[in-house]
């Protein structure tokens, strides 16, 4: 029985969790709702050792300093472009976590007489065991394409629909045997099934889509974490994970939206011949192309600009360059924004950690329906490694992997200069039109060279 006080604990603990949560909503709060998150988990983790007799004492000590000392490095060592990949490892490892403490919870059920197990428990310890796998082996695939270990594309074979319904309709039947036969044996039987049905789930899907899935496998995490808190009893993996599953389904569903597409068409859309990629090649078509003293003059002399971030700008690592850049026109007297688009990057908020990491004015991050109408005001708008996110395709082709997502308005602002390293097409593999248009002027190069060029120019006018 768990003494009063560490239940009170576990609640400070959960609230914690609440307040993070709340935190991590405002680019202002985020940092201070991570550190309060932190602390209600190192606090959640730290009762256990003065509330319950502990069995393996060393073993459970040695794998926190291990998890402590790969998790350390690998937060100070990734780069801000391998952040998502980062993301979706840790989401894994979450899910992973979960099936095995369900089967471990199983095993020791399992050695009951079958009539002081309730149903509801083994129904609870085989969700968390099929969904936590699912998250497992889903992320991991999610991993390889982002960090392109294979192809982007959806990857689809004839026989795919059938494996993928073959296998969910095996872990239906394995969980419902669970409930009414608990044996250790088929929780194992159903942990693989879980694992092939995570990597079928993420095959199909390419391109764009990456992290709306990304977004749900966290999702599944959040639910397979409630739904082992529930069969250990303990609240505060109930509470973390319901938080975890509920914002996740949220935050998928917003992106969905922001993609302009459904959930089922993100996930399945390649199995009916649809594609979240394009051809990826380069156009040989002419465009207009500066230097970055031509370019320095379109901004020096303008009155309103709007900056578009986007993943070539991680890669490039030229965020600080391009804040001390806004500055100077700011001293100029120049009004700058930064259009934020929920999808840029890689993940969900990645260029608003990108641009707070150079210490840029929350103030100035403005979200795509907050500034889209702007853009028919502003005299320059700076494109900075950013592509799908104002391909007028997603308004004008019907049949684009990209069309009926919501985009940013550049095209209608005075000028639009695109800083690009070449012409090759973004994530969706798809050329944008607005590279074409006789008012969009390139500069070439890599971003964070070419940013110091334009900052030196700007500077000299």
């Amino acid at each position: 029985m768990t003494p009063t006080w560490a239940q009170l604990a576990y609640l400070v603990a959960a609230v914690c969790f609440i307040l993070a949560l709340k935190g991590l909503s405002s680019p202002k709060t985020a940092r201070r709702g991570n550190l309060v998150g932190a602390f209600g988990a190192v606090l959640a983790c730290a009762i256990v050792f003065f509330a319950e007799d502990l069995d393996n004492l060393m073993p459970i000590l040695i794998a926190i300093v291990v998890g402590t000392v790969v998790g350390v490095v690998g937060a100070r060592r990734v780069q801000m472009t391998q952040m998502p990949q980062l993301v979706a490892l840790f989401n894994g490892v979450g899910g992973g976590a979960a099936a095995l403490v369900a089967l471990l919870e199983l095993d020791e059920l399992s050695r009951f007489a079958e009539a002081h197990i309730a149903r509801f428990d083994m129904a609870a310890t085989g969700f968390t065991i099929l969904v936590g796998a699912v998250s497992f082996s889903g992320s991991l695939v999610t991993f390889a394409k982002l960090q392109e270990l294979m192809t982007t594309r959806p990857v689809v074979f004839p026989g795919l629909p059938v494996a993928f319904g073959a296998a969910l309709l095996a872990s239906v039947g394995l969980s419902a045997t669970l409930v009414f036969e608990p044996n250790l044996s088929w929780g194992i039987v159903l942990a693989f099934v879980g694992l092939a049905l995570g990597v079928l789930l993420v095959l199909p899907v390419g391109g764009a889509d990456v992290p709306i899935v990304i977004s749900l496998l966290n999702a599944f995490t959040g639910l397979a974490v409630a739904a082992g808190g529930y069969v250990l009893g303990n609240a505060v993996l109930l509470v973390a994970g319901t938080l975890v599953g509920a914002s996740g389904t949220l935050l998928t569903k917003l992106m969905a939206t922001a993609m302009g597409r459904s959930l089922f068409n993100t996930l399945f859309g390649a199995l009916k011949g649809g594609s979240t990629l394009g051809a990826g090649e380069a156009s040989d078509r002419p465009v207009r192309s500066a230097g970055p003293q031509d370019i320095a003059i379109l901004l020096g002399y303008a009155n309103r600009v709007i900056v578009v971030p986007g993943y070539g700008l991680a890669v490039a690592q030229a965020q600080h360059t391009l804040r001390e850049l806004v500055d100077v026109l700011g001293e100029k007297g120049i009004v700058v924004d930064y259009a934020i688009h929920p999808v840029a990057g890689r993940m969900p908020g990645h260029m608003n950690v990108l641009l707070a990491e150079a210490q840029v004015p929350y103030e100035q991050l403005k979200e795509m329906d907050e500034i889209n109408g702007d853009f028919k005001h502003a005299d320059v708008v700076l494109v900075v490694g950013a592509n799908d996110v104002v391909n007028p395709a997603a308004k004008t082709t019907p049949g684009a992997p990209i069309y009926g997502m919501p985009i940013l308005n550049a095209d209608e602002a005075g000028q639009v200069i695109f800083m690009k390293r070449s012409m090759r097409p973004g994530f969706a593999g798809i050329e944008n039109e607005l590279l074409f248009d006789p008012k969009t002027t390139l500069l070439f190069g890599d971003a964070k060279d070419t940013m110091s060029k334009l900052l030196t120019a700007v500077k000299a006018l």
